[in-house]
């Protein structure tokens, strides 16, 4: 079926930062107790939410709201010029909203995700934006992929869930789009390509060449 909408994830895939990711989390958790190791946070925290990276690796605490603050002004601090978003993606970006709706769904806040999209200067080209603020359970729960077809739906009415591919780069995120009915693209790095086999498809890379063979595949 052919591609007709477009959902980035944004840490790891739009915006090329799980390593920063993992260094913002092991220095706000050092801070409470141990930090994690490497294969910690790609086991336990990696494609979560600000609230439940928090939760998983510190428990419940009356404190959650301020550590994920710290989280957040951290991460900002790391990439205040957008430069994660490198520019072949800004390219491929820039392709596909030229001829399909596009959007992002991520388990990050508005607040971490928005400076960098505008700093990188492709704001205005996504339809929708959907983070942690917008939806009441994180991924692997299809509830932010739901949400981003009700809002695609805005510019193209009659969008089914088959039509919409997802480019994700955790398990989780892979979890989440499928359950919500749509064509996952898996971008290997993050996991292991082992930790991505239920996608549709493994990909090394997005660049105008991906684009381009997904919105002319039918």
């Amino acid at each position: 079926m052919a591609t007709r909408a477009l959902i980035f994830d944004f840490n790891g895939t739009l915006s090329d930062d799980e390593h920063v990711m993992e260094a913002v989390a092991r220095d706000v958790f050092s801070r409470y107790g141990p930090a994690p190791t490497h294969d910690e946070y790609v086991d336990r925290l990696a494609g979560k939410s600000d609230e439940a990276m928090v939760r998983t690796w510190l428990g419940d605490r009356d404190d959650v709201e301020a550590i994920v603050a710290e989280r957040i002004n951290g991460y900002l601090e790391r990439v205040p010029d957008g430069r994660t978003i490198g520019p072949a993606m800004r390219e491929a970006v820039r392709l596909a909203a030229s001829q399909v709706p596009i959007a992002i769904v991520s388990g990050a806040a508005r607040a971490e995700i928005e400076p960098v999209v505008r700093a990188a200067g492709i704001a205005e080209r996504f339809t929708a934006v959907v983070t942690s603020d917008d939806v009441a359970n994180g991924k692997p729960h299809p509830e932010g992929y739901d949400v981003a077809l009700a809002r695609l739906r805005a510019a193209l009415p009659d969008l089914k869930p088959a039509e919409v591919t997802v480019i994700e780069d955790t398990e989780a995120g892979v979890a989440a789009a499928t359950a919500a009915g749509m064509r996952c693209l898996a971008l290997v790095g993050t996991m292991p390509a082992e930790r991505l086999a239920a996608a549709h498809g493994l990909i090394e890379g997005v660049d105008r060449a991906l684009i381009a063979r997904l919105l002319n595949s039918g």
